[in-house]
């Protein structure tokens, strides 16, 4: 079926929308930035105050606001800045509005013509609580769950929207422009390690749900993350950490530049972390990470802007991996036990970065972007015991070297006509991944090969293209049509055969998607997405499979709306829809993707934020999904660990000076852990915490973990093994165990 063109989208949309069209004459042009680092403000909003409706500022802080009637004044506000009344002479005037920072409010987050206003709540929660860890990074994304089951080095497993997306199969996440999911990775498609990410160092974080947003392409399906890091820092600090099972962290950040070059728009400032911890189990993780980041930024005086950074992740662990419940039962371990103590790995990552933005004519500006990566992988697992080799065991290693090499571009304009305002994004670049010594094998004692089951090298191109046209009609409607293409071609040469010989395969993919967004009445916003998405699959099973199903689509719909109906409370509701022509099942030891058939999925996501009092705040996100394999049959076509129903919320407590913290809830239902729901993964409940004392030159924290000291199931599956004394194999549920209670004591300096 040939999907519908960007002409019939908009052509539908004009007829659609032309009784309520009203016409303007009058143009109001501006940017926002930072009074202190000069920095754009994407998503600042401006109100005429004449007008009940407004506009927000794009990527570059710029904006266009267009009115019946002359304006006086603007009103510019933006979240965690003073709000500034902008007296004006007149139309066509170009205003630089410079806004000061101050204390965080839900006064100053207004839902008016803007997409998404959804997004500025990660902004307002990663202000008020702060991220305490990598880990938490990716919790700060509203209905998204994540569980670690190897020694902290490994990349987490993710779930979101009814998906158990392992490490990434259906979750696009980026860092500054560059791609974390790793394409035919050893441990599985769409591998995503953000530990090369310092918490601290997280500005901004951008998110959506669903396939709707053009600029995304490959793994995008359930939703996409993107995180920002800042310019210039807050302010140069030293923190050191300790805490409970061995945990020690030091962190350093400082500008490096002088006053002359800042001055002169030149910022630069370098970053480094260090983190050790041997972890609750009774053998130690000595897990190990380092980190090292810099950043370079030139402002120019025509506002053109030129970024430069760079960083390096070093990390190594030991690991229990997941033990079987009978285990535990005939007393042989307990829960922070063992049966195969070697597991563990070890990765590095480092990324360069070159970004340029220039301001063109015409209310345009021209982003350029090239990115090198360059990686390391190695893991020993132990999902089976004895299962396959009595004497030795099941032990496997996932081995790779790898390096990225990408190139982006976006253009986007806002252009004027008559009571419409047209904003064209035109986006386009590619990535190669080259892949050398993608290897399973089985191992002893992480010392000997016992069987290689797979080596070889792989290539994979993904050349992209897309356009969006966003129409603004009037103060009240906004139409957006986009269409994405697509285009790869990857290549396997199998190095355990005796001939050479390269197999390839190449696809293209069309998307289109189509967004429609209401502002009923001032702060009350209702939305329609709809759009197709897709993920890649592995190219090893590619290009066995003769190019069959390199690109399978998904299928979505979100209906809801935004709300504030008074000033200090937002509320997001949305019912959504996911249909997935073909899912992927990773085997991991036993080097395979099996196909997992038509999946759909059906739920409803709701967020709650509440300004108590001038400094506290009160959130709570709810997600409810029912997923069921399509060509099952009833009573056998459950997605095994898919989540059913998850909650997290609290209260924080935030000033300035003097006392703040938080107190925080993670609550997860039992679901099925495999097709036909006779093995359950456990559902839990958890409280976390945490408290500051803040000063000008200094900061005393504490964070813990686990108030109620629960035991609590964090990665969990229902795996066929057997223990060494075992004569037969058992399936039932293995498990790596959350952690205890945990505090960590924090000690900075503001330099």
């Amino acid at each position: 079926m040939r999907s519908p063109g960007l002409p019939y989208f908009l052509s539908i949309g004009l007829l659609t929308l032309l009784p309520f069209l009203s016409f303007g004459h009058e143009v109001y042009k501006g940017r926002v930035v930072d009074a202190r680092t000069q920095e754009p403000l994407q998503g600042a909003t401006i109100l005429a105050e004449s007008l009940p409706y407004g506009t927000n500022t794009d990527e570059q802080g710029n904006f266009v606001l267009q009115s019946e009637t002359p304006v006086e004044a603007l009103v510019v506000s933006f979240l965690g800045y003073e709000t500034q009344r902008i007296a004006l002479s007149g139309p066509e005037r170009f205003v630089l509005v410079e806004l000061q920072a101050t204390t965080i409010s839900l006064q100053q987050i207004t839902i008016s013509e803007t997409p998404d206003p959804l997004k500025t709540l990660i902004d307002l929660d990663v202000r008020v609580r702060g991220v305490n860890s990598s880990q938490e990074v990716l919790r700060s994304v509203p209905g998204l769950v994540i569980a670690q089951h190897a020694g902290g080095g490994k990349a987490e497993q993710i779930f979101l929207r009814g998906f158990d997306i392992d490490h990434g199969t259906d979750i696009a996440i980026w860092v500054d422009g560059m791609p974390v999911n790793m394409v035919s990775h050893a441990h599985g498609q769409g591998y995503a390690d953000l530990h090369f990410v310092i918490p601290e160092l997280i500005q901004r974080v951008a998110f959506g749900k669903g396939p709707y947003n053009p600029a995304f392409g490959n793994f995008s399906t359930a939703g996409q993350v993107e995180f920002h890091t800042p310019d210039v820092p807050e302010q140069s600090l030293f923190k050191i950490q300790s805490g409970r099972f061995n945990t020690q962290r030091a962190l350093a950040i400082s500008e490096v530049l002088g006053q002359k070059a800042r001055q002169n728009g030149q910022y630069a400032y370098v970053a480094s972390e260090y983190q050790f911890t041997d972890g609750p189990f009774e053998s130690p993780q000595n897990f190990n990470r380092l980190n090292l980041f810099g950043k370079y930024t030139y402002r120019m005086a025509n506002g053109d802007l030129l970024r430069i950074q760079g960083s390096v992740l070093k990390s190594k662990w030991d690991a229990s991996g997941q033990i079987p419940q009978r285990a535990i039962d005939q007393g042989a371990i307990n829960r922070f036990g063992a049966i195969d103590d070697t597991e563990g790995g070890a990765t590095s990552r480092s990324n360069l970065s070159v970004e340029l933005t220039r301001n063109m004519p015409g209310d345009a500006f021209l982003n350029q972007q090239i990115y090198w990566v360059d990686y390391d992988f190695g893991l020993y697992s132990n999902f089976t015991f004895f299962l396959n080799d009595p004497v030795n065991g099941d032990q496997i290693r996932q081995k790779e070297h790898r390096s990225i090499f990408g190139y982006q571009g976006k253009y986007e304009r806002q252009t004027l006509l008559g009571p419409l305002r047209f904003t064209t994004t035109g986006g386009w670049g590619l990535r190669y991944d080259q892949v050398t010594d993608n290897e399973l094998s089985r191992s002893l004692n992480r010392q000997t090969t016992t069987e290689r089951l797979s080596l070889g090298d792989v290539n994979e191109l993904n050349a992209f293209a897309y356009i969006a046209e966003e129409i603004l009609f009037g103060q009240r409607w906004a139409l957006q049509g986009a269409l994405r293409l697509d285009f790869f071609r990857s290549e396997y040469n199998d190095q355990l055969q005796t001939l050479y010989r390269t197999q390839s395969a190449q696809k293209a993919f069309l998307g289109p998607k189509l967004s429609l967004v209401y502002d009923w009445r001032p702060n009350f916003q209702w939305f329609l997405k709809s759009g197709v998405g897709f993920h890649s699959n592995d190219t090893r099973v590619v290009v066995a499979q003769n190019g069959v199903d390199i690109l399978p689509a998904a299928y979505g719909v979100d209906f809801g709306f935004n709300a504030k109906p008074v000033e200090r409370l937002f509320f997001h509701l949305a019912g959504w829809y996911l249909f997935l022509q073909q899912e992927f099942v990773y085997v991991g030891d036993e080097a395979i993707v099996e196909a997992g058939g038509r999946t759909r999925r059906i739920g409803l996501d709701a967020s709650l934020r509440y300004q108590l009092s001038p400094v506290l705040f009160a959130d709570a996100d709810l997600s409810v999904a029912n997923g069921r394999s399509v060509d099952d049959p009833e009573g056998a076509d459950a997605i095994p660990l898919a989540p059913r129903l998850t909650s997290s919320g609290g209260l924080a407590f935030n000033q300035p000076k003097g006392f703040n913290g938080s107190l925080r809830y993670r609550y997860v239902q039992k679901r099925p852990a495999n097709p036909e729901g006779t093995v359950e993964a456990l559902g839990y409940f958890l409280l976390d915490a945490g408290i500051n004392y803040t000063r000008p030159r200094f900061e005393i924290s504490l964070h813990m973990e686990n108030l109620l000291n629960a035991d609590w199931n964090e990665a969990q599956f229902d795996t066929e093994s057997r223990l060494f004394n075992e004569l037969e194999p058992v399936s039932e549920l293995h498990f790596t165990p959350g952690t205890p209670f945990f505090w960590k004591l924090g000690f900075a300096w503001n330099l």
